[in-house]
């Protein structure tokens, strides 16, 4: 079996950000590549939201890297913006970027349907990864108000930030 030099990721973070008078909600469902370049480190390519990306030792703190970046660019959003709506409107626009010709997005689409085609094998780091179909988790992002009279928070809301791999069946 051949294997694949870009892999697609499937992300999903919950997060609380503080801003100017306002506590939002960003529940994320992004798109990444993952590869191990030459220098033997495995980078994180942001497909949905694009503008990311960061890299570590192992597929697990590329990820976390990953994740801090996109945190570090909610919070100076945030520290930009004027109002709930006003951060809400740049999140959304953060998410739906994309990259130069969309090239990253149909990277991930090509990968996608090697791993369906059934003749790519992941490479063993992603044998433990948690298994989706994306067509049952397509990117998006939705941004709530958390501090508004009459919310009830409960454990049920926290989501710890995950990665997965996508299924090889369709949904």
């Amino acid at each position: 079996m051949n294997q694949l030099k870009n892999h697609p990721i499937m992300v999903t973070s919950r997060d609380a950000i503080s801003g100017d008078g306002f506590l939002a909600g960003i529940t994320l469902s992004g798109r990444a590549l993952m590869r191990k370049e030459d220098d033997g480190k495995w980078w994180m390519y942001g497909v949905r939201p694009a503008a990311l990306a960061e890299s570590g030792t192992t597929i697990d703190e590329a990820f976390s890297h990953f994740h801090n970046r996109y945190l570090e660019t909610l919070f100076d959003i945030a520290q930009e913006a004027t109002s709930f709506d006003h951060f809400r409107q740049e999140v959304e626009n953060f998410f739906n970027e994309g990259d130069a010709n969309d090239e990253d997005e149909r990277l991930w689409e090509e990968s996608l349907k090697a791993i369906r085609a059934g003749n790519i094998s992941p490479p063993d780091e992603f044998g433990a990864l948690e298994k989706k179909s994306p067509e049952t988790n397509p990117p998006q992002v939705m941004i709530e108000r958390l501090n508004e009279a009459g919310k009830r928070f409960k454990p049920s809301d926290n989501v710890r930030p995950t990665y997965s791999f996508p299924s090889a069946m369709a949904a």
